[in-house]
């Protein structure tokens, strides 16, 4: 295959692909936050509670790890609904780039949500959570759709 998935015309990759970036979103929200730990002389004992090194983190670290801790928040809603759409709407994924568009914008909302938090931009932070809550929202609302038409 010469190009990649997403550009093959497979009416279900953009939604595998949002599947996939928003699980990489989460593994890479460890970076900055593995970075503040190391900012916070993290050591061996640590590892006993590791909750508890919290309040050694610089600002910028203590807002990594909420950013991190969102992720998986996020990822657990957003999965389902990529899944809902995979396995009830198929037909209906063809016929709607706005779908796409939100499955593929998820993630991408998700990384500025965490570049915001870690800047510091609560007004750009919320605005890119609720672009992504709402990429989902729309994701269930045609998976739901597609489901009950079934």
């Amino acid at each position: 295959m010469d190009l990649p998935l997403l550009l093959t015309g497979e009416p279900k990759a953009p939604l595998a692909w949002s599947l996939v970036l928003s699980g990489a979103v989460v593994i890479l929200s460890l970076v900055p936050l593995g970075a503040g730990r190391a900012n916070a002389d993290f050591t061996p004992a640590d590892l006993a509670a590791p909750r508890a090194m919290f309040e050694r983190l610089p600002a910028w670290g203590q807002r990594a790890s909420w950013a991190h801790q969102n992720c998986f928040e996020a990822f657990t809603l957003h999965a389902p609904a990529c899944l809902l759409c995979l396995l009830a709407a198929p037909a209906m994924l063809a016929a709607s780039p706005l779908l796409a568009l939100a499955a593929l914008l998820h993630p991408a909302l998700r990384l500025a949500y965490i570049g915001a938090y870690l800047a510091n931009q609560p007004l750009l932070r919320s605005l890119s959570w609720v672009g992504a809550l709402l990429c989902t929202a729309l994701l269930y609302t045609e998976g739901l759709k597609a489901l009950l038409r079934a």
